[in-house]
């Protein structure tokens, strides 16, 4: 298909051209032929993970355990925005970088230490369902207002924890954990 390009007059500051089409029917034809060096290719490579890098005097097995942890550093700043809940600010000093830096690295430590603690009860590694599932747990204050022997009123504070459903009782079970049945508050334990 042969087309010219002018410009148009008063294209504006654009520059906008205006194809001109050749009379009759206009057509467009595609060719294509595939290449058998890229489809052998991908091929070999289907289910692999391709890492390039500049550094030619480490050896590979290296690189690649170099870049885990780094795919876990990443994992530790997203479970402190996720699963902790601790939104990022602008740091002003080195200090509070640091402090930043252990804050994420804390919550990444307790984040492997639960998925070592699931693995070894045979719970797999997923530890936002497990976390998810144990979110379900509420707990809720009973308030009774009481009237003493010697006639003066008092309430009585009760922190009660819901019962449990089959899949909660079989995770706290598998874990080794029993939740109790009553909480104590904090005044409460103070005074004991």
């Amino acid at each position: 298909m042969n087309s010219c390009v002018y410009p148009r007059r008063g294209a504006g500051r654009y520059g906008l051209a205006e194809r001109r089409q050749p009379k009759g029917k206009a057509r467009l034809s595609i060719t294509w032929k595939r290449r058998q060096s890229w489809s052998d290719w991908a091929a070999l490579s289907e289910g692999y993970c391709l890492l390039r890098t500049n550094l030619t005097e480490t050896d590979p097995a290296t690189l690649w355990k170099q870049y885990i942890q780094l795919t876990k550093a990443e994992l530790a700043f997203r479970i402190e925005k996720g699963e902790l809940g601790i939104t990022p600010i602008w740091h002003q000093t080195e200090n509070r970088v640091l402090g930043h830096v252990l804050v994420c690295f804390l919550g990444y430590v307790l984040w492997e230490v639960l998925a070592q603690w699931m693995r070894r009860a045979g719970l797999g590694d997923a530890q936002r369902t497990l976390i998810e599932e144990f979110a379900k747990i509420k707990s809720g204050d009973v308030v009774l207002p009481a009237q003493m022997a010697d006639g003066s009123r008092n309430t009585i504070h009760l922190r009660c924890v819901t019962t449990l459903d089959e899949t909660q009782e079989v995770l706290l079970n598998r874990l080794g954990l029993t939740l109790p049945r009553r909480l104590r508050r904090i005044d409460e334990a103070t005074q004991m």
